[in-house]
């Protein structure tokens, strides 16, 4: 896959900007942060920030691996064929299903070579004592490079967003999960089909404005899931845990003036929100 082909604005901040090594980032995990059970009255810590990313990769891992992962013949082939993560950035989160969620193969993919370097640096010692359990490729959303029915779980966290073909990024899921494979997808969109909401989030967020950022509506999503033959799409809204703690900690980090802290304006407004989707491939 040649850097051509990966958006401009995905590039340049996934590339030399290096968005992790930011403070608001804190941790390396790159994702707005699931809050559920932090204090966001008073200040907030370092270590705050950190377990609110790790929490989102919980909540996550917990909806795909969750009642049934293990049951019957199709939970054994679950577990025996692994899971991909799609969007993997520096690969935290698949190392955290490794270790915390006992997960025995994990992929991580992404579609930025300068990611996957900085994701082989940062679990290198993962990597190096248990290779059989943690793998990193390179790979587009829309073209995975994984034969059918690879894996047994599919899971991406705050990368959806990013995708230029919702479509084709349905499709793919469907082809490389087993029969009985499970998908849980966390990311922003907007809850509506609004012609003019991709304009006034550019208006309000320079992401949508330059591109990093597609203001895909929910329904395009999980219409995609469906028209692939995954069943059982279910969507769970979760911008309350999200977009406030985000805030709060912009706010509390020193990020008043030099990160937008219009998501949460957009959330109050309607036109964004923070979703956990999920969805199954025919058993047989």
């Amino acid at each position: 896959m040649s850097s051509e082909s990966i958006p401009p604005q995905v590039r340049r901040v996934y590339g030399p900007f290096d968005l992790s090594s930011i403070p608001a980032f804190a941790g390396g995990f790159i994702n707005f942060g699931c809050w559920d059970g932090i204090d966001l009255d008073g200040p907030l810590t370092v270590a705050d920030r950190v377990r609110s990313q790790q929490r989102m990769y919980q909540h996550v891992l917990t909806a795909l691996t969750g009642p049934g992962w293990d049951a019957g013949s199709t939970g054994g082939a679950r577990r025996e064929r692994g899971v991909l993560e799609v969007g993997c950035g520096l690969g935290l989160g698949c190392a955290l299903a490794v270790e915390e969620f006992g997960l025995p193969d994990v992929t991580g993919m992404d579609i930025h070579p300068e990611q996957l370097e900085r994701a082989a640096r940062a679990n290198e010692r993962l990597l190096g004592e248990s290779p059989e359990r943690l793998r990193f490729r390179q790979g587009a959303a829309e073209a995975m490079p994984f034969g059918d029915g690879r894996f047994g779980g599919v899971y991406s966290v705050e990368a959806v967003q990013h995708f230029r073909d919702l479509a084709a990024f349905g499709r793919e899921c469907a082809r490389v999960l087993a029969p009985g494979g499970r998908l849980a997808v966390a990311g922003f969109l907007t809850p509506h089909e609004d012609p003019g909401a991709p304009e006034r989030l550019a208006a309000m967020l320079d992401s949508y404005a330059d591109g990093l950022d597609v203001a895909h509506p929910l329904g395009t999503l999980t219409g995609s899931l469906a028209d692939a033959g995954l069943r059982a799409v279910r969507t769970e809204s979760i911008g309350a845990l999200v977009w406030p703690g985000w805030d709060r900690w912009l706010a509390t980090s020193g990020y008043t003036t030099t990160w937008s802290r219009n998501f949460l304006t957009a959330y109050r407004e309607g036109l964004l929100d923070y979703y956990l989707i999920t969805a199954e491939a025919p058993a047989g």
